[in-house]
């Protein structure tokens, strides 16, 4: 009968987050995840076979945990849809870390997951499709979010100014929904 694992491949990713957080994404490799976890290499790569396979796990567990929060999305009006993605921004920290983790890492690693990064945002530009001012205005209220998320990354929210930033988006979007 073999030993209980002490540490799941969850925790693994609870753990590589906070190294990518800390240290920036250069930081994470197997044999830090490894220090960091208190376990030896072998016992990471039980879990992740490659640095590239827990890089693909941070993408998805980011994916996951951001499209739970946004919930329904199929034939949600482009406005209503700006609305939910903005308020999740806004309210999960623990979405924008992972979010936060995955990005940084796939831009600087293997193109496949830059590409699977493109296809969750070509999927969202679909949804918000359309040549309606609404469409239109949740598109601008989309990337003006993630750009601001962009800055975030780069630490522009050193002073909290990120959510007063975000107020701004919400409160022209809402302003360009009324003109209609």
């Amino acid at each position: 009968m073999g030993r209980k694992p002490t540490i799941t491949r969850e925790g693994l990713l609870e753990i590589a987050e906070g190294i990518v957080r800390s240290e920036g994404a250069a930081g994470l490799t197997i044999d830090a995840l490894a220090r960091a976890a208190g376990i030896s290499k072998g016992g990471v790569q039980y879990s992740f076979s490659s640095k590239d396979d827990l890089v693909r796990a941070l993408i998805e567990r980011w994916t996951h945990q951001f499209d739970e929060l946004l919930g329904e999305m199929d034939d949600v009006p482009p406005a209503n849809l700006v609305r939910k993605y903005i308020k999740v921004m806004r309210s999960s920290q623990a979405a924008m870390n992972a979010k936060m983790a995955g990005l940084m890492i796939a831009y600087i690693q293997n193109p496949q997951n830059v590409m699977e990064t493109r296809q969750w945002y070509r999927s969202m530009f679909e949804r918000l499709g359309g040549g309606a001012s609404e469409a239109q205005a949740a598109r601008v209220a989309l990337l003006a979010v993630e750009g601001l998320f962009l800055l975030r990354i780069a630490g522009i929210d050193e002073d909290g100014e990120w959510s007063t930033f975000l107020d701004d988006v919400e409160s022209v979007f809402e302003r360009l929904l009324e003109k209609k």
